[in-house]
C-alpha cells in the first residue's frame, strides 16, 4: 500500500513538473521572452523540483515581455553609410532606430538641477506652468509632507479646469505608503494604476514596474529624472518617523518637440493601463530619421519593447568608447555581458569611473554587487563611493554622449522594469550632465578590493543568483 501510494505521488508530482515546464517553455516561445540566463535555469530548476509552488508564482510572476501592438508600424532603420555619418551620435541613433525608438529631436531651455530644492523648484513650475492639461508618471508618491504637498497641487490644478492624469505603478504605490488616491479622484485628478498586484488584467506580469518618470505640462514642457515623488528624493522630512534625510538625485527640465514625444509615451503608457482603446483617428507617420542629429533622443525601455534597448545601447556604446566612460548609479548589479564591457573597456585604456553610495537603500544590491566590483577594479576601472545615498542614474560616453534618467545599471532595471532615459548630443550639455557627475564625485573615496573569505563569497554568488528580481 505504501509503495502504491509513492508510486502515485511521484507519477503526479512529474505529470505536474511536466505541465509547468510545457507552459514554460510554450509561454517563451510565444511571447518571445528572452530571459536571462539566471532567470531561465531558476524558473526551469523550480518547476521541476517543486512545481506546486513554481507554477503559480511563474503564472503570478512570469512574463518578462508584452505583446506588441500589431496595428503599430515601425520605421526601417536609415541605412549607415560609414564615413557619411560615422560618428558616435550617428552610431547610437542608427542602433536606436533599428530598435523601432523615435528619432532625435531638438529641446531647448535645459536646465540640470543642482540639487532636491532646485528640483522642486522646477516641479512647481512645470505643474503651475501648465493651462491645459497635466500628466505625472512615477513609480511612487509619498504619503509624506511632500507627497501631500504633489497632491494639494494636482487637486487645485485639477479644481483650475486643468486636465490632470496620474500614474504609478501599483507595486510602488504600496512602497510609498499608499497615497490617498481616493481624495485625488474626488478632487477630479484621473488617476491610474499601471499594474496592480491584486487586481491585474495583464496575468503573469505583476512582476513587471513602470519605473517611469515623467511630469509634462501641456505636452511641451517636460520634466524627468530619476526622483519619484517622495520627501526623500527632494528636501527630506525631519518630521517624519523614522526620520527621512535627503538623498543625491539627478532631474532635469526642457521644452520643445522632446517634450511633445514625452507626451506621447506618456499616452502610450496610459492608454495600456487604464485598457482604453487607442484613438480613432490613425496618427502619421514620421519620415525616416536623420541620422547624427544633435538634440536628444527618448529612449523608452522595458517590456513593452522587443529589444531591450537601454542595455543594448549601453553595451554598444562602452565598446566604442574612445576615451571616457563616466557613470552614476545607486545599484550596480550588472549582467556578465555589461560588466565585460566595462572591464574591457577599462583594460584598453578608456578612463572607467562608475560613482556608487557607500550604502544604498537596498542592501541586498550592496552585498550583490562586490564580485562585479572587484572584477572592475581589477581591470583599472575607478569605483567612488559617496558617503550619502546618491540615487542619481546618468552615464557619459566621451563627449559624444550623455544618458540621464530613471534606469539603474542593475538587472531588474535593464530587463524588468519599465524605464525611461534620454539621449542628449550636444556637447555643451553633455559636459554640464559630465560636470554634475563630477561635483559629487568630489566628496567621495575610492572603492579598494579586498580578497573575499569562502563564507563571503558563497554568500555573494546566492544572492547574485537572485540579483535579476532586486
Amino acid at each position: 500500500m505504501h509503495e502504491l501510494l509513492s508510486t502515485r505521488w511521484i507519477t503526479l508530482h512529474g505529470l505536474v513538473a511536466l505541465l509547468g515546464l510545457v507552459i514554460y517553455t510554450i509561454g517563451s516561445h510565444t511571447l518571445r521572452q528572452r530571459r536571462h540566463p539566471s532567470a531561465a535555469i531558476a524558473w526551469i530548476v523550480s518547476l521541476a523540483l517543486i512545481p506546486y509552488l513554481a507554477l503559480p508564482l511563474y503564472l503570478l510572476l512570469g512574463s518578462r515581455k508584452v505583446p506588441r501592438d500589431p496595428s503599430a508600424r515601425v520605421l526601417p532603420a536609415p541605412l549607415f553609410k560609414t564615413g557619411q555619418s560615422d560618428t558616435p551620435a550617428a552610431r547610437f541613433q542608427h542602433l536606436a532606430a533599428a530598435m523601432g525608438l523615435a528619432a532625435a529631436a531638438s529641446y531647448r531651455q535645459l536646465a540640470i538641477h543642482e540639487d532636491g530644492q532646485a528640483a522642486l523648484q522646477a516641479l512647481h513650475a512645470v505643474m503651475a506652468g501648465a493651462a491645459r492639461s497635466l500628466d505625472l508618471c512615477t513609480f511612487l508618491l509619498g504619503r509624506d509632507a511632500l507627497g501631500n504637498e504633489i497632491s494639494e497641487l494636482l487637486m487645485r490644478r485639477a479644481r483650475e479646469g486643468v486636465r490632470v492624469r496620474l500614474l504609478i505603478d501599483g507595486i510602488g504605490m504600496y512602497l510609498g505608503g499608499r497615497p490617498d488616491l481616493k481624495r485625488l479622484v474626488a478632487a477630479g485628478v484621473e488617476v491610474a494604476l499601471f499594474v496592480s498586484p491584486l487586481h491585474s488584467p495583464l496575468p503573469g506580469r505583476t512582476n513587471l514596474r513602470n519605473h517611469r518618470k515623467m511630469v509634462i505640462a501641456d505636452g511641451r514642457w517636460l520634466w524627468s529624472g530619476g526622483r519619484n515623488l517622495a520627501a526623500e528624493y527632494f528636501v527630506g522630512d525631519p518630521t517624519s518617523k523614522p526620520r527621512k534625510t535627503a538623498w543625491i538625485d539627478l532631474s532635469f527640465d526642457l521644452r520643445g518637440d522632446l517634450a511633445r514625444q514625452a507626451q506621447q509615451r506618456f499616452d502610450q503608457d496610459w492608454l495600456f493601463a487604464t485598457q482604453a482603446p487607442p484613438p480613432a483617428a490613425p496618427q502619421s507617420l514620421d519620415q525616416p530619421p536623420t541620422l547624427g542629429r544633435t538634440g536628444a533622443q527618448l529612449i523608452a525601455s522595458g517590456p513593452d519593447q522587443a529589444d531591450d534597448t537601454v542595455y543594448s545601447l549601453l553595451i554598444s556604446s562602452c565598446f566604442t568608447a574612445q576615451t571616457r566612460i563616466l557613470a552614476v548609479t545607486p545599484y550596480f548589479v550588472p549582467d556578465a555581458t555589461l560588466l565585460m564591457a566595462l572591464t574591457l573597456a577599462a583594460r584598453r585604456g578608456i578612463a572607467v569611473d562608475l560613482v556608487l553610495p557607500r550604502r544604498s537603500n537596498h542592501q541586498l544590491a550592496d552585498m550583490a554587487r562586490p564580485a562585479a566590483l572587484r572584477d572592475m577594479a581589477a581591470a583599472g576601472a575607478r569605483i567612488w563611493l559617496v558617503p550619502e545615498m546618491i540615487h542619481a542614474k546618468a552615464v557619459i560616453i566621451d563627449d559624444a554622449l550623455a544618458l540621464a534618467g530613471s534606469a539603474n545599471l542593475d538587472e531588474r532595471s535593464l530587463f524588468l522594469n519599465y524605464e525611461l532615459m534620454i539621449a542628449f548630443f550636444e556637447p555643451a550639455d553633455i559636459r554640464r550632465f559630465a560636470q554634475w557627475i563630477e561635483r559629487q564625485r568630489a566628496g567621495a573615496s575610492m572603492y579598494r578590493a579586498r580578497p573575499p573569505g569562502a563564507l563571503r563569497e558563497f554568500a555573494e554568488g546566492l544572492i547574485r543568483w537572485v540579483a535579476f528580481q532586486l
